[in-house]
């Protein structure tokens, strides 16, 4: 079975955030998962950080649908 390279096409500390993202990409048909990485460097040993992971291939089209979805929650 062929294992394909994920990559990071957003993050944010915001659950809300990294949802409205997931469901954004799903509407697309992207599958993506989510990743949460503890940052041990910060002076909040809680903070994570969120991260949505989706296929190499898939990158480009992640990245127009998240700075489509960007653009329009700044102009509002």
């Amino acid at each position: 079975m062929e294992r394909s390279t994920k990559v990071s096409v957003f993050e944010s500390d915001n659950p809300s955030e990294i949802q409205l993202i997931k469901s954004k990409l799903e509407e697309a048909q992207i599958a993506n998962v989510v990743e949460n990485n503890y940052l041990t460097f910060t002076t909040t040993p809680t903070a994570t950080s969120l991260k949505v992971m989706v296929k190499l291939e898939n990158e480009k089209r992640a990245f127009e649908i998240i700075d489509a979805y960007l653009q329009q929650s700044e102009n509002q």
